[in-house]
This record gives C-alpha cells, sequence and structure tokens, in this order.
C-alpha cells in the first residue's frame, strides 16, 4: 500500500501563488506516476498536471499550463505542485494521487492510491 498526505492548502486572492505537496510512504517505486487533480463543488474530479516518478516528464492540463508547475523529489518521496497566477475558478480540493503502472495518464479510474484533498480557495 501508498500512503499519500497532501498539504499546503489554503485561502488565496486572485493572481496569488500557493505550494501543495504531496508526501508519500509506503512501498514506492520509480515507474510511478504521480498525478494532481481538483474537484470544484458540483463539478467532476478533474485532472490537473502529472509527473513520472523516474524521470522529468511532465504534463499539464490546458486550464493551467504556464501557470502551474509540478515537481518531484525521490529522495523525499514528494511531488509538489506550484500553483502561480490562481484565479478563482482554481477553487477547489486539490488531491494527490499514483498509479502503479508506468505511463502518462489523465483519467482518475488509473490512479491507484489518493490522498485526502487539501482545500484551495481563490477569492476575488
Amino acid at each position: 500500500q501508498v500512503q499519500l498526505v497532501e498539504s499546503g492548502g489554503g485561502l488565496v486572492q486572485a493572481g496569488g501563488s500557493l505550494r501543495l505537496s504531496c508526501a508519500a510512504s509506503g512501498r514506492t517505486f520509480s515507474s510511478y506516476s504521480m498525478g494532481w487533480f481538483r474537484q470544484a463543488p458540483g463539478k467532476e474530479r478533474d485532472f490537473v498536471a502529472s509527473i513520472t516518478w523516474s524521470d522529468t516528464t511532465t504534463y499539464y492540463s490546458g486550464s493551467v499550463k504556464g501557470r502551474f508547475t509540478i515537481s518531484r523529489d525521490n529522495a523525499k518521496n514528494t511531488v509538489s505542485l506550484q500553483m502561480n497566477s490562481l484565479k478563482p475558478e482554481d477553487t477547489a480540493v486539490y488531491y494527490c494521487a499514483a498509479k502503479v503502472s508506468s505511463g502518462y495518464s489523465s483519467r482518475s479510474f488509473q490512479y491507484d492510491y489518493w490522498g485526502q484533498g487539501t482545500q484551495v480557495t481563490v477569492s476575488s
């Protein structure tokens, strides 16, 4: 099993920045892909960004590309999401997820482990 714990959420004004962190514990593999998803009130859980555990290959949804940056630290078993130029529409619960199989995926059902989520609220 893999345990994931998100942190770093909070309240920020539009145009501001937040950095989310996801700490992984338990059994991990270099072939894991890590992803960030978010779910706003009344909406589905949507893909935000992903990164392979073993290299620097990254993917972003069109709505966050250029504003958000996903990164990893293999030594610390952590994945971060730097969020800049935040907009009110970024308000959501953000979830960290891990996929055992290698390769990119933006589909939530292909991820095997999930954190509890951290709330990000962007005010006008």
